[in-house]
């Protein structure tokens, strides 16, 4: 039998806003939509377990450089607890291990928005045993399923706001922003314990990682469901995930030494975190036309590169957006 013959990876830009499926790692969702997209290059922005569901954005080729933006930002989810029960993980997947009655002097709206208080702000979680850190080169979860407990050290995290959304019966939704790094199983087992009931967490959907949200993503079902010009058309734009960050525009010279990784000195406060456009190579007769060359931060009046664009990935850009340009303008030159 034939077999089809392999189509050719491509040079793609940008970031897909993928809404993932219930069940499925984020390491096979990327795989599923790199595919699909004949992507030489990808990767995701942080695991979402495979009980989760929500906003995963995936890099693509001059993205990649700007994942760990995503995976250092601070996240956003929509959280069901089940309260009266705890188990063995934390979450639905796990056995129950003790079931508590749920009453109503324990549980009301006041010791609700009570408890929910005292967990907001900086805390210290000890990360669960059912989770991916390491351990002497081996995740936690592989002991946890050998019976194999291992002491694990505090981290601190911040809860910048847990909001109740709907409370029934012994579930409760909640909306969580939170600090990366931050368990929320362990903040549904926290929570069931201040209200003295326990609980385990049964639902999970990211809803926001920095500054992008489920708006504007797709579910795999769809993207499968596409013609490949169609997917192309969801393409974010690189920056996207650098989209909560001020910007800075250099001219033309300046924009080719900073390529070069030079400092440039800029009259700006001192900044941790810019993102740096350069003028558009294919448009230079329109002052407003720009393109990405990469990110910064400043000190001291000097702008200091911190992740850069290659000038292939800079006229990847340019071509990607349709202003097909012969010989790219834009070429780092020494100071």
């Amino acid at each position: 039998m034939n077999r089809p013959a392999r189509q050719p990876r491509r040079a793609l830009h940008g970031v897909i806003l993928l809404d993932k499926p219930l069940g499925l790692s984020s390491n096979d969702a990327l795989q599923k939509v790199r595919r699909l997209m004949r992507a030489e290059k990808a990767g995701h922005t942080g695991t979402l377990d495979p009980l989760a569901t929500g906003l995963l954005p995936l890099c693509f080729g001059a993205a990649t450089k700007f994942s760990q933006v995503s995976l250092d930002a601070d996240k956003a989810y929509r959280a069901t607890l089940r309260l009266g029960q705890t188990t063995t993980t934390g979450d639905a997947e796990g056995e129950v291990i003790e079931t508590r009655e749920v009453t109503a002097d324990k549980v009301n709206q006041a010791s609700l928005v009570q408890a929910c208080a005292e967990l907001t702000g900086e805390i210290d979680q000890v990360p669960p045993m059912y989770s991916a850190l390491k351990h002497e080169g081996r995740a936690l979860y592989e002991y946890a399923r050998e019976g194999v407990e291992i002491e694990r050290a505090s981290r601190r995290v911040t809860l910048h706001a847990i909001d109740i959304v709907s409370w029934q019966g012994n579930e409760v939704v909640l909306d969580v922003r939170c600090s990366k790094g931050t368990y929320i199983r362990t903040l549904a087992q926290d929570l069931g314990e201040k209200l003295g009931v326990g609980a385990h967490l049964i639902g999970l959907r990211r809803t926001g990682s920095g500054g992008v949200t489920l708006q504007g993503a797709v579910t795999l079902e769809a993207l499968q469901a596409m013609t490949e010009a169609e997917r192309d058309a969801l393409l974010a734009p690189v920056d996207v995930l650098l989209s909560d960050w001020p910007e800075v525009t250099l001219s033309e010279s300046e924009a080719a030494r900073f390529l070069t990784g030079l400092r440039r000195r800029v009259k700006l406060a001192d900044l941790p975190h810019v993102r740096v456009y350069g003028p558009h190579p294919a448009r230079p007769q329109d002052a407003g036309a720009k393109v990405l060359l990469g990110s910064a931060h400043i000190k001291a009046g000097e702008l200091i590169p911190t992740r850069l664009l290659s000038p292939d990935e800079v006229q990847g850009l340019v071509l990607q957006s349709g202003e097909a340009s012969t010989e790219p303008k834009l070429q780092p030159t020494p100071a």
